[in-house]
């Protein structure tokens, strides 16, 4: 009998793409959402309402008969958009009740987290999970909390830290670097040699799908990521290549830049342009993944797939 997990948040942009994939992959999907009509019908999907996570949520209809959960739902990451107390209690108190009631339940709990319950936006060095977490705001806290909720519940749980996912449909910084990459105008990104790493979304399709099925997964704490981080220059390039452009990227000072990103209102991303992050995602290699989508190439697919679907 193929395993039943439970996904939570499964019409978000991970759940979207997750879903369908564990579904082909053999697995029986309970697909739980606010609004379960926007899960696409498909066999071994099993769609259901999700609890408000706004406050205190039985889970006990929705864990019946799950061996495993991947938890997705949550608030993403928006600076200032929302009160603390809203983070707290979404992305780590609803954590901490779902675990409790699956404990002594099912063979396996899969948090997804963050790479902001790890570090800030920025690092000198590799990040690795041997180093102290060091979330710099409320979402990057709130994740790393649900963490620490989640091994205190004692139930077996698999922790993943996921760099910034890209794919189809993806929103966020991403997204903006997007929209400016789409202008026909020169860019001044050709001197960024900065590197950061990055997430394709079938990497992590891939690494959930592994964690699932992995006994020496259990009980740990992953960073996930493409298998080289790729530099700012070459990102913008891959998305322009995407669209069928050339780069067209000249070399001008940093201060152009950031007046650039002044004037599509992200001033506020610069330090997530200008700086490095790397991940050393070799913990959860040497487990047997392997993210086979380097950042280049899934850029330029992603690009290629939002134009196919433009009208």
């Amino acid at each position: 009998m193929s395993a039943r997990v439970l996904v939570t948040g499964a019409t978000g942009f991970l759940g979207t793409a997750l879903v369908p994939a564990l579904a082909r992959a053999g697995f029986s999907v309970r697909a739980a959402a606010r609004n379960p009509g926007r899960i696409a019908q498909a066999p071994g999907i099993e769609p259901m309402a999700m609890p408000d996570l706004a406050g205190p949520a039985d889970w006990s209809s929705a864990l019946e008969e799950v061996s495993h959960v991947v938890h997705l739902a949550g608030i993403a990451h928006a600076p200032g958009a929302l009160p603390d107390d809203v983070y707290t209690r979404v992305n780590t108190e609803a954590v901490a009740e779902l675990a409790a009631q699956a404990t002594g339940k099912i063979e396996c709990f899969v948090l997804m987290s963050s790479v902001r319950a790890q570090a800030g936006l920025s690092a000198s060095t590799a990040i690795t999970e041997r180093d102290a977490p060091a979330p710099t705001e409320i979402y990057g806290r709130t994740k790393l909390n649900a963490e620490h909720a989640l091994a205190a519940s004692g139930a077996d749980h698999t922790v993943l830290r996921p760099a910034v996912v890209y794919g189809p449909g993806v929103k966020g910084n991403i997204a903006a670097l997007a929209t400016i990459a789409k202008t026909p105008m020169p860019l001044p990104f050709g001197g960024l040699s900065n590197r950061r790493s990055l997430l394709a979304i079938d990497n992590l399709i891939s690494a959930v799908t592994h964690v699932l099925q992995s006994e020496k997964t259990r009980n740990e704490t992953f960073l996930v990521a493409d298998p080289a981080p790729i530099s700012i220059a070459n990102l913008v390039g891959a998305m322009r290549e995407g669209l069928g452009r050339s780069p067209h990227l000249v070399n001008m000072p940093q201060g152009a830049v950031k007046r650039l990103m002044k004037s599509f209102g992200r001033e506020a991303d610069w330090e997530r342009i200008c700086g490095a992050f790397e991940i050393d995602a070799s913990k959860l290699m040497a487990t047997g993944w392997q993210p086979r989508v380097e950042s280049h190439d899934g850029i330029v697919r992603m690009m290629r797939a939002e134009a196919d679907a433009t009208p």
